[in-house]
């Protein structure tokens, strides 16, 4: 027994021994290169960094187009994440209704957009969302220049990112009600509840942990979103859909030194501890 308690013992102290050594190489090490490296004007010919301070800061934090970046970064990550949590879990119910028929049909189908690489959506959506031929305004008989306006590139790639990703969340939703208990449930309908106090007061809280599970890989994942700016807009019209990531990106062939930069990735780095 004692041989037995010894082993978990080494294996849970190796274990996090490990992770540690993990987060501190591929995590905390870069943060704080990133920060070293931000004040100070580095060369990338010569190698060579020279100390500066918080200019670098000052600079940044003075750039109108930073400020439009992080705003539209600001919006485009809490409406992405909202619009996959209310379509991924209403999708969940209606698969969890015992009225829908070919459940794991339509799991796979909406799973799908998923596992596409987002360089083949990014494509395929810019043809959808053509003025000319594009099928998003030839259903709608709409007459919008989507991805060449700036009132509505943005929403045109958040309706992309949205399509792409509710299925992530619409398994996972899926999962979490699979896994509720049916008494709650039983006791909810003896005490004469309806629907929607049901799903109000029972189904919503049960769910926080799954809801929060997806809340925050959203947001990870939406504050890092360059892929779809770059094939779909290049961050235009003007600058109406730049965003952090691809400020960092893009502006090395422009207008800012890469001492300048690393503000940015610091700051770009500290947000991203998943």
């Amino acid at each position: 027994m004692m041989n037995i308690l010894k082993k978990q013992l080494n294996f849970r102290n190796v274990s996090v021994l490990f992770l540690i050594v993990y987060f501190a190489v591929f995590l905390f090490y870069p943060i704080y290169k990133a920060f070293a490296g931000s004040l100070h004007d580095w060369n990338p010919l010569t190698q060579k960094y020279n100390y500066i301070g918080w200019e670098n800061y000052r600079f940044v934090l003075g750039d109108k187009l930073f400020w439009k970046s992080l705003t539209n970064t600001l919006f485009f990550t809490f409406v992405s994440t909202v619009l996959r949590l209310a379509v991924g879990l209403a999708l969940a119910l209606m698969l969890f209704s015992r009225m829908t028929k070919m459940r794991t049909f339509f799991q796979g189908l909406f799973y799908m957009p998923t596992v596409t690489p987002m360089v083949a959506v990014s494509f395929v959506w810019m043809w959808m969302f053509n003025p000319q031929f594009g099928l998003i305004n030839r259903f709608f008989h709409l007459d919008i220049n989507w991805l060449k306006n700036s009132n509505w590139a943005m929403i045109a790639i958040i309706i992309m990112t949205v399509w792409k990703d509710f299925g992530y969340a619409t398994v996972l939703f899926l999962a979490g009600l699979m896994g509720l208990p049916e008494e709650v449930y039983e006791a909810s309908r003896i005490d004469g509840a309806n629907g929607w106090q049901t799903f109000k007061n029972i189904t919503l809280p049960l769910l926080k942990p799954v809801t929060l599970f997806v809340t925050i890989t959203s947001l990870i994942s939406y504050f890092q979103t360059y892929i779809q700016i770059l094939i779909m807009t290049e961050g235009g019209p003007g600058t109406s859909t730049f965003v952090i990531s691809y400020l960092i990106f893009d502006e090395p062939s422009s207008t800012i030194t890469l001492g300048r930069l690393r503000p940015l990735r610091s700051f770009s780095s500290s947000s991203l501890p998943c």
